[in-house]
């Protein structure tokens, strides 16, 4: 004897349960993207062609959320500069391509801080003016040092909440360069100075990540739940 009944309550529970697990074994995450495109530059010292920064941030993207240091999945970055002035490393230009992965990024010297306001509206995503601003009215911070690595080039990219920025080498200490045989010891800026103009309101620095494999989990299940009946 069959009981179609309790086969589709058992079948329902199964549904909401596989959800529960859905949900709570999805890590939520969201990327912060930008590019050389999104700003108005200014040489200052030295000139870059072109950067583009993809972040991914494994914790939910939230109003009020403070993200000092948080955990990452992967950072991918390109800077093209090229070295007209004097520099430490002495090359006429650099192409600095890195992929660093998860904890990499912290146990190499690098840092990344910033703020949400708590009355952010993160449906349409995260806007530069929905960032809170420190005491230096700094909103966003960068930092890729790489210590003991040997290179010059890793980027600390700064955004206020002025409509203002900046990028610049990050300072770094250690290992030896490949190109020009010598010890990096280079201080902020001593490669190249780019200051930055943007629109606060305008630049859109994340978006969330759908829920749309668990939504269609959900459905899948109901079908099968329909079915079963």
């Amino acid at each position: 004897m069959t009981y179609p009944l309790r086969n589709a309550v058992a079948y329902a529970c199964f549904a909401c349960a596989a959800l529960g697990v859905f949900a709570s074994s999805a890590k939520a995450q969201f990327e912060i993207t930008f590019g050389i495109d999104d700003f108005t530059t200014t040489p200052i010292f030295n000139s870059l062609n072109t950067f583009d920064f993809s972040i991914g941030i494994d914790e939910p993207l939230v109003a009020g959320g403070v993200y000092s240091d948080p955990d990452l999945s992967i950072i991918d970055y390109d800077i093209f500069g090229v070295l007209t002035e004097d520099t430490p490393s002495g090359f006429p230009a650099f192409n600095l391509e890195r992929t660093i992965i998860g904890d990499e990024f912290y146990t190499q010297g690098s840092s990344l801080n910033f703020e949400i306001s708590s009355s952010a509206d993160l449906s349409d995503g995260l806007q530069a003016s929905e960032l809170v601003a420190d005491g230096n009215g700094r909103i966003f911070e960068f930092n890729g040092r790489e210590v003991g690595t040997g290179r010059y080039h890793p980027a600390l990219f700064e955004l206020f909440a002025d409509g203002t920025g900046r990028i610049q080498n990050s300072n770094n200490t250690g290992g030896v360069n490949p190109g020009n045989g010598l010890v990096v010891d280079v201080d902020f800026g001593e490669e190249y100075i780019v200051d930055l103009e943007f629109t606060p309101s305008s630049l859109l620095l994340a978006v969330p990540e759908p829920s749309s494999v668990v939504l269609l989990a959900g459905l899948g299940l109901v079908g099968l739940v329909r079915r079963r009946r």
